[in-house]
């Protein structure tokens, strides 16, 4: 089976893992632990590692905090602000095309009386500034708005929404888990005040993550979610998952120094897919195709000739998604899409194709190739038939 789903995780790259295995065995101290040298060894690895993962952001080490992954930052984010700023306000903006784990604590805070806002997006996914401006009241504390879509790639204007947001004194927090890994994220130039990372999205282990928290112009201050230890500045208490973040910074710094080469290579090969599908006949790539991530491509195919969906043939020889990884045991369709003002059909009959840089271009042609002929489409010359 050929993997292209590498939007709902990622295989972690051997130099990652060789960084983390002596920290499963030979240097196994608790980072807390600060009277002898195991833990001296462990902390210092820590340390490195947030220096990594600041460095990746353009952040300072201190406005770093490591958690579990995205979902656990992104609570501890929209809940600990919420709290620490309830007696300023009680509003919240957001964005209808939100991951399930923003989407889900915003419901949850409606409970304890938050006020919500969901921005509508356009056919490309995209919110409208105007809308965004005429949402705050004087009770505005946080905007949220994700970076890069997980099942579209549709990039948001991150600079802009920053601007407003602080323009009325607010807090802007971004989920940038899709955008961390695939293209260059600077805090400070984006004007964002808290973000998330989840490891396994950019070839570190699954079960790490961090929360970026500014602490000047604004600085932000959030109740922790957990109690019980003085760890990451007790903002998250626990003990730290030492293995894990050192590879979340090993992955960060080969992240950063191979943007480019790895942007180049995803880049052809997206276009080289999406040039040859638009042969089928009604077919469309969802969402904005300018503002966008580079490796990823939602697609609608009408039905088979027979009246079958094309994912039903595809996912015996290919790892594809219908939507997000975290909501793909559900049988409803896409949020995202029917946001978007995709029909239920078009939503349920929707493909995303992630990919990354350990895809080929033979990979592509194989998979043009296979689509083609369900459809009954004649191969164009310069897709290459592999027989077995």
């Amino acid at each position: 089976m050929i993997y292209l789903d590498y939007n709902a995780t990622t295989p972690v790259d051997e130099r990652v893992l060789a960084e983390m295995l002596p920290f499963f065995s030979k240097h196994f101290g608790n980072a807390n632990s600060s009277t002898h040298e195991f833990g001296w060894y462990a902390s210092g690895a820590i340390e490195k590692a947030r220096q990594q993962v600041a460095s990746f952001i353009e952040a300072e080490p201190s406005e770093i905090i490591f958690t579990s992954g995205a979902t656990e930052g992104i609570n501890m984010a929209l809940k600990g602000i919420f709290e620490a700023y309830k007696s300023k306000g009680n509003h919240i903006i957001t964005t209808q095309t939100e991951h399930k784990a923003v989407l889900d604590t915003c419901d949850y805070l409606q409970e304890l009386g938050a006020e919500i806002t969901y921005l509508k997006v356009d056919r490309e996914g995209r919110i409208d500034l105007d809308e965004l401006k005429a949402s705050f009241t004087p009770k505005t504390i946080l905007v949220s708005v994700i970076a890069a879509n997980n099942e579209t790639g549709v990039l948001q204007d991150l600079e802009k929404i920053s601007e407003i947001t602080h323009q009325h004194e607010a807090i802007f927090f971004s989920d940038t888990t899709q955008l961390a890994g695939k293209l260059p994220i600077d805090v400070n130039d984006l004007g964002i005040d808290v973000c998330c990372i989840s490891g396994h999205k950019l070839f570190a282990p699954k079960g790490v993550g961090t929360l970026y928290v500014r602490r000047k112009n604004p600085r932000v201050n959030l109740i922790p979610l957990f109690h019980g230890g003085s760890q990451e500045n007790s903002k998250r208490s626990g003990t730290l998952n030492v293995p894990s973040i050192v590879g979340l910074g090993k992955a960060c710094e080969i992240a950063k120094a191979e943007f480019w080469e790895n942007n180049a290579h995803i880049s052809k090969i997206r276009g080289y897919l999406e040039h040859q599908l638009l042969e089928v006949p009604e077919l469309h790539i969802n969402g904005s195709t300018r503002y966008r991530l580079y490796n990823t491509s939602n697609i609608y195919f009408p039905k088979l000739k027979n009246g079958g969906s094309l994912f039903s043939h595809l996912k015996s020889k290919y790892a594809v998604a219908l939507g997000s990884a975290c909501t793909s045991a559900t049988t409803e369709s896409s949020h995202v899409l029917k946001a978007m003002g995709l029909s239920k059909e078009e939503a349920e009959n929707s493909i995303r194709f992630s990919l990354s840089k350990y895809n080929t271009k033979e990979e592509m042609e194989g998979l043009v190739n296979f689509i083609f002929e369900l459809y009954g489409i004649q191969l164009p010359s310069q897709v290459i038939i592999k027989k077995n």
